[in-house]
């Protein structure tokens, strides 16, 4: 399964493993986007099995409605990439829970899913789960749990620093609680920013500011090559909780703790209301 997988990283990640003979499940928000991408990867590759979830992953209930259908196909699940994500506009945006909508989407989508498809995953088991992140996580210094929904300050770029930073403590957390299940799970950014739509939903002036950079980026298949890698590489079989920009497995910053890695679970918890469940 795939998010995110109409555009960018995801479509390109979506190809490469369909070419490779993978059954596909692939989400995103827009349905007319998602039955091209899948008619274009039948006709590309040959590969029919191919399947569609539209939804609004920043909300709660659309995230469990996926999962709900997923689950109920009885099909096996071998690798989940919660790749979904997005900086949204210059004013604070909410969820139709309520949630400020970068870190709805960006973190509590990623924490839903996985929870609610790590069962699944468990009985397929060897299985991945392949956090795509960035090193923008970097800018966010620790996270800020005193303001965590942006309802004090909301600064667009630093809230999806943020988020990013919450990848890579939940893959944290989650590759502890999983150790020696079989299940692994980690967190992938490309090198540099990639030359994708993530900020397709932000003020027209970043838009401008992403096609003058444009020379400059990684296309989107080169920037999904990382992520292609954990997904199916032997190499990375045993890898368990690392963080890898591009190709190379890096080293994170102090920032992120078992500490706040904990509290992180802990709150998205309280907010999804969805409970651990590692068979």
């Amino acid at each position: 399964m795939i998010t995110g997988a109409s555009s960018g990283l995801g479509r390109q990640t979506a190809l490469a493993l369909a070419e490779r003979g993978a059954r596909l499940w692939l989400v995103a928000r827009d349905q007319g986007r998602l039955d091209a991408v899948a008619r274009d990867i039948k006709d590309t590759t040959g590969n029919g099995g191919v399947h569609v979830l539209a939804c609004d992953l920043s909300a709660q209930c659309d995230v469990r409605w996926v999962a709900e259908r997923f689950l109920e196909s009885a099909e096996p699940l071998d690798v989940l990439v919660n790749n979904a994500g997005a900086v949204r506009g210059f004013r604070r945006e909410v969820s139709v829970e309520g949630i400020e909508r970068t870190f709805a989407l960006n973190h509590l989508a990623y924490f839903t899913l996985t929870m609610m498809l790590l069962p699944r995953l468990s009985e397929c088991a060897p299985a991945r789960v392949i956090n795509v992140t960035g090193d923008a996580y970097k800018g966010a210094g620790r996270f800020d749990f005193d303001d965590y929904d942006a309802l004090r300050h909301y600064r667009p770029i630093y809230q999806y620093e943020q988020s990013k930073l919450a990848n890579v403590l939940f893959t944290r957390e989650l590759a502890r609680r999983v150790k020696g299940t079989r299940v692994t799970v980690n967190a992938v950014g490309p090198a540099r920013t990639t030359a994708t739509r993530f900020a397709h939903n932000v003020h027209p002036l970043a838009k401008v500011a992403m096609r003058a950079a444009s020379p400059f980026l990684l296309s989107a298949d080169r920037g999904a090559a990382p992520i292609v890698h954990l997904s199916t590489s032997p190499d990375v079989a045993a890898c368990n909780g690392t963080y890898w920009s591009g190709m190379q497995q890096a080293t994170v910053t102090g920032f992120v703790n078992d500490e706040d890695a904990l509290r992180l679970w802990n709150l998205s918890e309280q907010l999804t209301g969805v409970c651990e469940r590692v068979s």
